[in-house]
């Protein structure tokens, strides 16, 4: 409406113009129609481009403000957001004999062959059956003897292994809390060099990484104790097994002896005879 009223009054100007032009016209003044509507045509482009360039600037204006507000950071942030957190504890125990030392190193270093010997050192040595030993056994009993080996021997294995783990993960603690210290850090500066866009997607990718490698220690553990769990499982179920076996074993044993007295019991009452 407000448009139309403006054109309204440009027409009205113009025919006054063009009046007086008439009116003028014995002084020299020529009026030319074509002249006219090309002038207000030019009238109301310029009308046109000046309310396009007011809303034009009227977004930026507004782009820009928010560009401001988003660029503006938090005021102080280490107080509002930093916390303490527990730092690693390596393991301690006392060496009363002399055999817990190495267990300690490996526990709080991971070192395989530190982790080796501190466990066999700590531990009781599983000894051998003898050739002659085993030789007396049946066939039962040298698959039992060779089952239960068996379970000490992954049992150490998946010890061992768990030992090289806690030790690997506790040895890199210190780094890896210092990278996540130097992280909070960035995250927590209102230097402008350390807030711009690209330095924010830098961070969160640090941030990222340092979850997954998180992550990979904790299934390290994890894997760990599956494997101590399973270990656990095939003891339980050597145990069960065995139990079931020497249970057959004595019940056939148990037959084959009551028919052996059975019959000679009837032998003897038949052949029985008074003196």
């Amino acid at each position: 409406m407000k448009m139309k009223r403006k054109w309204l009054t440009a027409v009205a100007a113009a025919a006054v113009l063009a009046g007086s032009a008439w009116a003028q016209f014995g002084l020299g003044i020529v009026y030319d129609p074509t002249n006219y509507q090309n002038a207000l045509l030019r009238y109301y482009q310029l009308e046109q481009q000046l309310t396009q360039l007011k809303n034009s600037y009227a977004q930026l204006v507004e782009q820009y403000n928010l560009a401001v507000r988003m660029a503006q950071n938090l005021e102080n942030m280490p107080a509002r957001y930093r916390a303490q957190f527990s730092e690693w504890r390596n393991g301690t125990a006392l060496d009363a004999y002399g055999n817990t030392a190495n267990w300690i190193t490996g526990v709080n270093s991971g070192q395989p062959g530190v982790a080796s010997n501190g466990y066999q050192q700590s531990t009781t040595q599983l000894l051998p059956y003898s050739s002659d030993q085993l030789s007396l056994m049946n066939s039962d009993e040298l698959t039992r003897v060779r089952s239960q080996y068996a379970t000490v021997e992954l049992a150490d294995g998946a010890n061992t292994t768990a030992i090289e783990a806690i030790g690997s993960i506790r040895g890199n603690a210190p780094d890896a809390q210092n990278q996540i210290g130097n992280l909070e850090q960035d995250s927590l500066s209102s230097d402008p060099g350390l807030n711009t866009e690209v330095s924010v997607l830098n961070k969160i990718n640090a941030a990222g990484v340092l979850t997954v490698r998180t992550l990979q220690d904790s299934n390290k553990l994890l894997a760990s104790l599956l494997e101590e769990q399973t270990i656990l499982a095939k003891q339980q179920r050597e145990a069960t097994t065995n139990t079931i076996n020497a249970d057959i074993e004595r019940r056939a044993g148990l037959v084959a002896n009551i028919t052996q007295i059975t019959g000679t019991l009837t032998d003897s009452l038949q052949n029985f005879r008074m003196p």
